[in-house]
């Protein structure tokens, strides 16, 4: 793929400004309007959702006027987050089906690419009902057809589905064309997870790709790492170039995500947050063209 047509998309937590997951609030306090203009100027040609922001949105503006602002904006990819408890029984199955309801119905009128699920935040993946996973996640993806989206799995090193095996095991037993993984280089790279590896993963299996970096030594508990010390493609220790290439080797041909939580970041003005994290992020594909030449 030319760089020219590199499409980066502002991850959520990326422009939403000081909250991160699992906080007091998940609401950004930019509006909407705001975020999407931020992100358009600096040059993305997506945006990311998280689940209680996307409903507060649409219950001040309505979907339709989320729709008119994207579209004025030239955004063209939408991904919304963070969809758990897909496989769950009882009291977390019924929330979590109740937040896919909701998230289906706005991917169908906003015209979303992805919706992005969660693993199960326990270790053991001996403990996985691989079976039962394949199930849930085929008839997700088979649910995303009727509202025009596609389901996103993210491997997460701190969760049940923390490697390569058991999350590409999951969508090829599902077999979907509208299911497919979530690849982010911090969890890849925290789980130890060879490049090399990666690069055999066929393309038609990933539905959504992150770019960040992070320093070399990461801090306990892992998730806190994840959460509040990100930083910008290019300025930590990840091999960008290399993640790139063995993304490209598999084939892959969608949007890149960039998603950076990170203490610091958060508080910086909202056009800086654009701009900045996505000017470090277009750097890494130029260099990496660079490099050929």
């Amino acid at each position: 793929m030319e760089n020219s047509k590199i499409e980066l998309l502002a991850a959520y937590f990326t422009i939403a400004g000081d909250i991160y997951p699992f906080g007091p609030t998940e609401i950004s306090p930019f509006d909407f309007a705001h975020r999407v203009e931020a992100a358009a100027g600096a040059g993305y040609k997506g945006v990311g959702l998280v689940h209680a922001d996307l409903i507060s949105t649409a219950n001040r503006i309505g979907l339709k006027e989320m729709k008119n602002i994207l579209h004025s904006n030239g955004i063209t990819r939408l991904e919304f987050e963070f969809l758990g408890g897909w496989f769950a029984t009882g009291k977390e199955r019924q929330e979590s089906d109740q937040m896919k309801k909701e998230l289906m119905a706005a991917a169908e009128i906003l015209e979303a690419t992805n919706i992005k699920i969660a693993p199960g935040l326990h270790l053991d993946e001996s403990h996985n009902n691989i079976s039962l996973m394949i199930d849930e996640f085929g008839s997700l993806a088979q649910e995303a057809v009727d509202h025009g989206t596609n389901i996103a799995l993210e491997i997460m090193p701190f969760s049940n589905i923390r490697s390569l095996e058991t999350g590409l095991g999951i969508a090829q037993g599902a077999d979907h064309p509208n299911g497919g993984l979530l690849l982010d280089i911090w969890h890849i790279n925290r789980g130890n997870i060879s490049y090399a590896e990666l690069s055999k993963v066929p393309g038609k299996y990933i539905k959504s790709i992150e770019l960040n970096d992070a320093d070399k030594y990461p801090i306990s508990p892992l998730w806190q790492d994840t959460i509040y010390r990100r930083k910008l493609p290019g300025k930590g220790v990840f091999d960008q170039k290399g993640f790139i290439t063995a993304i490209r080797n598999t084939g892959y041909e969608g949007h890149w995500g960039v998603e950076v939580l990170s203490e610091e970041l958060r508080k910086w003005p909202l056009e800086d947050m654009a701009k900045n994290s996505f000017d470090s992020s277009i750097e890494q594909f130029e260099e990496l063209t660079l490099l050929k030449t």
